[in-house]
């Protein structure tokens, strides 16, 4: 590969998608996929001209070493998130609702039906070497032998690591992607029906065992702990409208999160009630019914993603 100045950051910048996309898929880190892209472009435009000649498939190249990036991260997130306060949920990716297609590698990602919410809990559940070995085989199609190398094994552990993290992302189930007309008339019903303090209609769109996950790291209010159950998160609901001020949800707005439907709500005084902290919501919708909601409240996250 032979390429100096300009046009080599133009061929990085080509890639510049596809490698978030891997990184996001690793990581679940907007933070973490933008620094291993940033990484990987050091490392390139570092290299001796002639380390570059000996790049025969740039692209593969990238691939891999943002993978060993991400394995580091990963490892080293795994004794962070022994200190974060409650549950951990990927940061999402939140785009426009109706927006034309842009150049915004982010708005390519979310095309994926494999960066939907419900599959980026999934592989946040699986060890790094699994996780690493499982995206980039069966999502990017990194052969074997390169993984093995990426995480300093043999090509049959690389292997067994890919197919125990295939294994359980079967076992999980995660809810295929609905269509968005599907998706909107579900979400449409529920947000109706909540705000409307109609309970039978809440329980019609909810899922007997419906679970609600909340992420906040100590920074903002929503569920510390899992909550399972429709009755369970009906009450929850009915306890946020009496505790918010009278049409303090009615800034919400539509927005695709992680390429789901979902929504944002903007932060807003109380003015003699609490005051609301920013939430992104995406759901899991399976049969018309509402499996899984996803409620992100770390101001962190919610920053990088909403700001970005």
């Amino acid at each position: 590969m032979t390429a100096t100045g300009n046009a080599l950051a133009e061929e990085f910048s080509a890639h510049r998608s596809h490698l978030i996309a891997v990184a996001y898929r690793l990581t679940g880190s907007l933070a973490d996929s933008e620094d291993a892209v940033q990484e990987a472009w050091l490392r390139l435009s570092a290299l001796p001209q002639e380390k570059r000649d000996e790049i025969h498939e740039l692209r593969a190249w990238l691939t891999t070493v943002v993978g060993r990036i991400c394995l580091d991260r990963l490892r080293s997130a795994t004794a962070r998130r022994e200190q974060y306060v409650g549950e951990w949920l990927p940061e999402p990716i939140v785009t426009p609702l109706g927006a034309p297609p842009s150049e915004d590698p982010l708005d390519a990602v979310v095309r994926d039906d494999g960066v939907r919410m419900a599959a980026m809990v999934v592989l946040d559940k699986l060890r790094p070497e699994q996780r690493v070995a499982f995206v980039l085989h069966d999502a990017f199609s990194v052969p074997f032998s390169e993984i093995a190398d990426i995480l300093g094994v043999s090509s049959d552990t690389a292997r067994q690591y890919a197919s125990r993290g295939r294994r359980a992302l079967a076992d999980a189930d995660p809810p295929s992607r609905e269509s968005l007309d599907e998706q909107r008339e579900i979400l449409e019903r529920f947000l109706t029906a909540v705000l409307s303090g109609d309970v039978h209609a809440v329980a019609e769109i909810l899922h007997p065992d419906v679970v609600l996950i909340g992420d906040s790291n100590g920074k903002a209010r929503t569920t510390r702990r899992i909550m399972v159950g429709a009755e369970k998160i009906m009450r929850f609901f009915e306890g946020l409208l009496r505790t918010y001020k009278p049409g303090a949800f009615d800034t919400a707005r539509p927005v695709l999160v992680n390429g789901d439907l979902g929504v944002y709500v903007p932060p807003a005084p109380g003015e003699g009630y609490r005051d609301l902290d920013a939430h992104v919501q995406t759901f899991s919708i399976r049969d018309g019914k509402v499996v899984t909601i996803y409620d992100q409240a770390n101001p962190d996250k919610i920053a990088r993603a909403v700001g970005r």
